[in-house]
């Protein structure tokens, strides 16, 4: 069973977007399909980075913990909601961070709104950066418009059939990259 690594990526008060994370540590669990973790920027509290883990003097237990964990994991989901067009900057203050804990690593991607367009230009922007250090990002992708009507406190969907549906698509492309990446590093 693959271990996949759920990154909450906004640390704001009122934040919506780790509703879904919890919704994808449900559903991977209750389902069977992997090991699971959240990973919240939230409670890790980094500062802004002016290096990388390389380069840091004397890095924090915090974030050998965040580098090894994400090292660790076969495969990530991020989830990230959508301020102003871009996503939020403790995302990228932990992309940034690491490097070569990202390459070859598959990574699907959620993106969150209030409104009805479902982050769609933080997952552009995000799909180029990681792109850019060499990440796999899968092609599927999990929109969430009107999160606060789609999901409650607690993570569970408000329309479980069709979310499920919708999941289990968004995660099959995941798990098989996954499986993909494992014989392809075997070689």
């Amino acid at each position: 069973m693959p271990h996949i690594t759920i990154l909450s990526s906004s640390i704001r008060r009122e934040r919506k977007s780790h509703r879904v994370a919890l919704y994808f540590q449900t559903y991977l669990q209750e389902n069977n399909l992997a090991t699971v973790e959240i990973l919240d920027l939230k409670e890790y509290n980094f500062p802004i980075f002016e290096d990388t883990i390389k380069t840091l003097q004397n890095p924090s237990a915090k974030v050998l913990d965040f580098a090894e964990k994400i090292n660790k994991a076969e495969g990530i989901i991020i989830v990230t909601p959508e301020y102003n067009g871009s996503f939020p900057a403790s995302l990228k203050n932990a992309i940034d961070l690491l490097y070569d804990e990202w390459h070859n690593k598959p990574i699907s991607i959620s993106t969150v709104s209030s409104g009805i367009f479902g982050g769609t230009q933080a997952l552009v922007a995000l799909q180029f950066i990681l792109w850019k250090i060499g990440a796999l990002t899968v092609t599927n992708m999990f929109p969430v418009p009107n999160v606060a009507k789609t999901f409650d406190e607690n993570g569970m969907a408000l329309q479980k059939t069709e979310t499920d549906k919708l999941t289990e698509i968004f995660l099959a492309e995941l798990l098989e990259s996954i499986e993909t990446n494992k014989k392809a590093l075997k070689i």
